[in-house]
């Protein structure tokens, strides 16, 4: 079952539909570690391999501890440039640089700087923004290849997912949504011009289902690499959830997941791996996926039994 309701574009009354492209935020996290494992995979780069190995002379303050695995599993302690539990409302937050001045990695570098490393590498769990970027200037250093054209070639293409991708937010395609603070402007402003590693990319409901029926069908990663990324590592999270590498996992059954909330932006895709039932939610509004979000994570375990 699918349906769409709401605007795309509500200056000129343009309406959602189930092909509409939506802002997916830190769903990109997913597309990130899948990138980066198969990176990994090709030999470029090691799950420990360090950050500053790659770029010895960027970010003083990265401990030179930080591997790529503290990097996926959100254990690496190192400062957060965009620290969710610092900002307030996330509609009200403004980058400290000009947003079309982040249009690919490696600009992102003046940001990150300057923050200092929060504990030692592998001793905590924090979410981590900046360090997902720092995932995606690894791919790049490692590979010598664009960090998007890397999520195109090992993720979207393997997937299937022909409209998922980085789209810059001042040159949309046509049918994407435009995303809305809650006073009613859209947020052009608030976000980087074009995403990275942390989030930023723009897909559809169709694509995010197919996301899970070709990771878990071993089209993406070899199934071992797989499982490596959707094993439970850190555990005893808020809202009754573990972390893996890349992924969250519900505590109380296999559930995998992806969410993301930006401004003008929420969304949240889950995979029920016994049943094989998957949902996602997106909207253009920092709000709107969650109540009906809130209502199939609780009732899934039913769902799941009768499926």
């Amino acid at each position: 079952m699918a349906f769409a309701r709401g605007s795309a574009d509500r200056a000129n009354q343009r309406p959602i539909t189930l092909d509409t492209r939506f802002a997916i935020a830190s769903v990109v996290k997913g597309l990130t570690a899948l990138t980066t494992a198969s990176v990994i995979g090709s030999g470029d780069l090691r799950f420990d391999t360090t950050f500053r190995s790659l770029l010895p002379d960027a970010l003083p303050l990265v401990d030179p501890g930080v591997t790529i695995e503290h990097l996926l599993g959100h254990t690496s302690g190192v400062g957060d440039y965009l620290d969710e539990d610092a900002i307030g409302s996330i509609d009200d937050y403004l980058m400290d640089v000009p947003v079309h001045q982040l249009d690919e990695p490696m600009h992102y570098l003046p940001i990150l700087d300057g923050f200092p490393q929060q504990f030692l590498p592998g001793t905590a769990f924090a979410y981590n923004n900046g360090g997902y970027v720092l995932l995606s200037i690894a791919v790049e250093v490692a590979t010598g290849r664009s960090f998007y054209d890397l999520v195109e070639e090992r993720v979207l293409e393997p997937a299937g997912m022909g409209h998922t991708g980085f789209e810059r937010s001042d040159r949309l395609p046509p049918g994407a949504a435009i995303g809305y603070l809650q006073d009613g402007r859209s947020n052009v402003l608030n976000l980087p011009v074009r995403g990275s590693g942390d989030g930023g990319a723009y897909s559809t409901v169709q694509d995010l289902e197919v996301l899970w029926s070709s990771l878990f069908a071993g089209r993406i990663l070899p199934m071992p690499m797989v499982e490596r990324l959707v094993t439970s590592r850190s555990k005893g999270l808020p809202e009754g959830r573990h972390y893996g590498l890349g992924f969250y996992i519900r505590s109380d059954r296999d559930t995998v997941m992806l969410e993301g909330m930006d401004a003008g932006v929420s969304c949240r895709t889950v995979h029920d791996r016994p049943s094989t039932l998957s949902y996602t939610v997106i909207s253009n509004t920092s709000s709107g996926a969650w109540p009906l979000a809130a209502y199939l994570d609780k009732h899934l375990p039913s769902l799941a039994g009768s499926a």
